[in-house]
């Protein structure tokens, strides 16, 4: 009789009592028979940590010293946790009782599965697809980043459509299936990138050291999503794109970074104006700072030291586009992902 794997549901809290106090029960009802469930608190100042400790004392909390956002967070939490699989899961989400489940097994029919990522909707509707991961991440050529089931700020209804397994470039950090040994052999997540786009990132490093990212369909998950920034926050814009700006420097192909990053800083000057003719110049302000902090950051930063996987053409991954989205979906109107042209798309075979 095989052993099923170890698997550690790891919720990263901070100050999120409401959503423990909504969601945790659906996690506990999970039916998976070798789980261990652990909260582990990023310096929370509510009475989150005291809740649990209440009403949930099988649950095992560990406490960072201080918030060092989803990237630190985990990165220091998981040093403390054993399993065969970690699933790192988003304080706003709630799940199946059997969600576990299909994508364990999913991974276990290919090792070089490192991360898996179930099906996500919108908890406020839960018809359509969720703005964090829908049914899997993809990016373009320029580094833009979109989902199967959402472009930009545009989600579909789930009618089944993307209901086949298939490779995808990168897993939602809201849901993230991770093999323990993976996620450390390529050193977790990038702690400088705070919050947001740390998934891809690492997503991208783990592809460059020949693992595959894939999508699970036969789970499924609900997520609430802007829990800790909602969409049009400044800070979130910031975030967004310098952390992207971020990992394309650390990841593309040496032969292609210039090229990209100079179509990138074009468009982002466009994206910029737009802003500030749309009346946000608070919108304006958080791109520039973030041009002006990825440039410190890139000052200082040594890829051949803290870098030791291999260049990867972008174009040779899975889960890329070989166009450019954001021509697709304001000149073209391709909303949908089914419109795209997607011919280096892989399901995933087992």
């Amino acid at each position: 009789m095989s052993v099923l794997p170890s698997v550690a549901v790891v919720i990263l809290n901070w100050n999120g009592k409401k959503f423990l106090e909504q969601f945790l029960p659906s996690v506990c009802r999970s039916t998976y028979g070798n789980l261990q469930v652990i909260l582990a608190d990023n310096a929370s100042t509510d009475d989150s940590v005291a809740f649990v400790q209440q009403h949930y004392p099988q649950i095992r909390i560990v406490r960072n010293p201080s918030n060092n956002g989803f990237a630190g967070g985990y990165n220091e939490a998981l040093q403390q946790v054993e399993a065969d699989i970690y699933v790192l899961l988003n304080q706003d989400v709630e799940v199946e009782p059997g969600w576990i489940e299909p994508v364990v097994a999913m991974m276990q029919q290919d090792q070089r599965i490192a991360a898996c990522q179930p099906k996500l909707r919108a908890w406020h509707n839960k018809a359509e697809f969720e703005y964090a991961g829908a049914a899997g991440g993809w990016m373009d050529i320029l580094g833009y980043t979109f989902c199967r089931g959402r472009i930009l700020y545009t989600t579909e209804i789930d009618n089944g459509q993307y209901d086949d397994p298939q490779d995808i470039f990168w897993a939602t950090g809201a849901a993230l299936f991770i093999r323990s040994s993976c996620f450390h052999e390529v050193d977790g997540f990038d702690a400088d990138f705070f919050a947001h786009m740390e998934e891809v990132d690492l997503c991208w490093r783990l592809q460059r050291a020949g693992y595959r990212i894939c999508y699970c369909p036969d789970s499924l998950v609900y997520h609430v999503g802007g829990g800790s920034l909602p969409q049009g926050n400044p800070r979130k814009l910031y975030l967004n794109f310098r952390n992207n700006l971020m990992m394309l420097w650390k990841n593309l192909h040496s032969e292609d970074r210039w090229i990209v990053l100079s179509q990138r800083f074009f468009l982002d000057i466009l994206a910029a104006l737009k802003s500030l003719a749309a009346g946000k110049p608070r919108d304006m302000k958080a791109i520039g700072k973030a041009y002006i902090d990825y440039r410190r950051w890139r000052r200082k930063y040594n890829r051949a030291e803290r870098d030791k996987l291999p260049e990867v053409k972008l174009m040779k991954m899975s889960g890329v586009f070989h166009g450019i989205m954001i021509w697709r979906y304001y000149f073209l109107q391709h909303k949908k992902f089914s419109e795209l042209k997607h011919e280096n798309a892989r399901k995933a075979v087992f």
